[in-house]
């Protein structure tokens, strides 16, 4: 899949496209039907399929540490578009001066003139633009004078809800991670490179590798049984997201304990998959009391796998 970074960057090459705009924002079953669309327009059309998205997203940029919480960062984002079968994405600087594009120069200049748009689609409550001028009827508009065909997806439901990103964050914020992978198509997962930490899982004989969560407000805390993957190897383990309250932590921070692992991992790409929730993060009186419940997840944890492997052979 190609990567073009920037408006600045699209070249003549890139003229001549099927397009998607949006946030695609943990990349759910409501995304995959728009690319679904997409596809099949690149297939008609013999065009390459293409998605345009925005960094940071626009309600981060306008709201700050207001904005949702993001359920997808950049990387792991590109990965499930590419897992799809998109070919090309467009990854758009979110800027004071993109945000005051007006939506009908951003159709002409952008859309027709460098990518020669010619099939668009567009999620039913897509808005753009100067103030979120732009809108579907602007789109059929401006595209019918310059062959560029532009249709909705109509929002995807799963058992009778319009699945979104809004949704998959109450999921879970509330714990429920079942339902939030039923909305996504897969685990909600976190992911990024171990990194050095305060070194205290190790001093109180459970150490943990430290992935920072570089987002300005995280979808869920708590504790949990995860299954980690490695270079292509998955561990099971009990993971905290959170900010250590106990140690007064200010930073954002997920601390996964892996069950019968030694290895050093500093600097390695990890991904982790939440599968169940065992408790709300908490704050204790003391080292020994954390000790103590960090046992008692651990337990927890195992036994969770222990059922769940249980279950699936009896499933077989």
């Amino acid at each position: 899949m190609e990567l073009i970074r920037g408006i600045h960057n699209i070249r003549d090459q890139h003229h001549g496209c099927v397009l998607t705009i949006g946030n695609f924002d943990g990349v759910h079953l409501g995304h995959v039907e728009v690319i679904k669309g997409l596809l099949e327009d690149a297939k008609a059309l013999n065009l390459p399929s293409t998605v345009m998205i925005f960094e940071p997203q626009p309600q981060e940029f306008f709201c700050k540490d207001q904005a949702p919480a993001r359920l997808t960062r950049l990387r792991d984002k590109l990965a499930l578009l590419a897992k799809l079968g998109v070919e090309r994405v467009i990854c758009v600087s979110f800027n004071r001066k993109f945000a005051n594009f007006a939506a009908a120069d951003f159709v002409q200049q952008v859309l027709i003139d460098k990518l020669g748009v010619k099939a668009l689609t567009v999620g039913d409550d897509f808005r753009f633009g100067r103030g979120r001028e732009g809108d579907f009827s602007l789109l059929q508009a401006l595209g019918k004078g310059a062959g560029m065909a532009v249709k909705s997806t109509e929002s995807f439901k799963k058992a009778n809800a319009r699945v979104s990103s809004t949704a998959i964050r109450t999921a879970l914020k509330a714990g429920d991670l079942q339902l939030a992978k039923t909305m996504l198509g897969h685990d909600y997962a976190i992911s990024g490179r171990v990194i050095h930490g305060w070194k205290k899982g190790r001093e109180l004989g459970f150490p943990t590798a430290n992935v920072a969560l570089k987002r300005q407000v995280c979808p869920l805390n708590g504790v949990f049984a995860v299954q980690a993957v490695i270079a292509g190897r998955t561990y099971n383990g009990v993971a905290n997201v959170g900010n250590k309250p106990t140690f007064n932590g200010t930073r954002a921070l997920l601390e996964v304990h892996l069950f019968d692992f030694a290895q050093s991992i500093y600097g390695q790409f990890i991904e982790v998959k939440l599968k169940h929730k065992l408790r709300d993060e908490q704050k204790f009186n003391g080292l020994d009391e954390l000790v103590q419940q960090i046992k008692h997840d651990a337990i927890a944890a195992k036994q969770f796998f222990t059922l769940a492997t249980t279950a699936q052979s009896g499933s077989l």
